[in-house]
């Protein structure tokens, strides 16, 4: 018997790319435990998955991410209840992050260390949006973690990652207090500045100051789009820490090169 194109010894990028993202949407089936759990202060791991309307546990059949939710039409197998298409869209965000980090970097430690980051600005993304915070339990931990990595990678090192996370809670810290002495209001929650930190403690001061422009610019365009689209005043509240995210990951991704295309603009 043939096997697929795919599966052909000559073909072992495919197949690897195929694995990234099995991997990437299982671990994300996960994720979505965490964007439910975490808010609510339970645990991640007890009770199993399962049903928040009638309580129905969870089988493995119904939870392969996508296909289950696909099967079974969006909803619960034993009450009929709607499921969220976050679900899905989560499992299929991770997959696709996932499959990008495998493009990139291929499988090695800076995919490891990328993969465990994206999963969890998917996570923060998500928890903000419909909560507006940044649960302690993951940026703090964050933190000592970007720190510590920057061990691992001499050409990073310690000092730039201790300078960012510096630099990062610090320049929000100094934004939050700005906008609260001359508005008298609260602007920025305490979540968006420890989040950044923690992207300072892994991409140093210069990956802090490309993730604040970008996530500012985005914020802007889209704040602004909303405001117009649903005609309302300065005073929506648009969470900032998803905006932080998305700038982030670019920032993986892309950030090099726009730097070095940026700099060297009309040389």
């Amino acid at each position: 018997m043939q096997l697929p194109v795919v599966f052909l010894a000559g073909q072992p990028f495919a197949f690897g790319a195929i694995v990234a993202f099995v991997i990437g949407a299982v671990v994300g089936s996960f994720l979505n435990v965490c964007i439910y759990r975490l808010p609510n202060h339970e645990s991640v791991v007890f009770p199993p998955s399962h049903c928040p309307n009638c309580d129905y546990q969870i089988r493995w059949y119904d939870n392969i991410p996508i296909l289950s939710y696909l099967l079974l039409r969006g909803r619960c197998r034993k009450c009929g209840e709607h499921i969220s298409l976050q679900y899905p869209l989560v499992e299929l965000l991770n997959g696709l992050l996932t499959l990008a980090l495998f493009w990139k970097f291929g499988f090695g430690l800076i995919f490891a260390i990328f993969f465990v980051y994206s999963s969890t600005m998917v996570v923060l993304t998500f928890i903000d949006l419909e909560h507006q915070i940044l649960p302690d339990v993951i940026t703090l931990p964050g933190i000592l973690a970007g720190f510590g990595i920057s061990f691992l990678f001499p050409e990073f090192g310690w000092l730039s990652s201790l300078i960012g996370i510096l630099a990062g809670g610090g320049s929000l810290l100094l934004i939050a207090y700005g906008y609260q002495l001359l508005t008298k209001k609260d602007g920025m929650g305490g979540g968006d500045i420890k989040l950044l930190a923690m992207m300072g403690a892994f991409f140093g001061w210069k990956g802090v100051l490309f993730i604040i422009f970008v996530a500012s610019l985005l914020g802007s365009v889209i704040g602004i789009s909303v405001m117009l689209a649903q005609k309302k005043d300065s005073n929506l509240a648009i969470p900032f820490g998803p905006f932080l995210a998305g700038a982030s990951l670019i920032f993986i991704f892309f950030g090099r090169r726009i730097i070095y295309w940026y700099l060297h603009i009309g040389s």
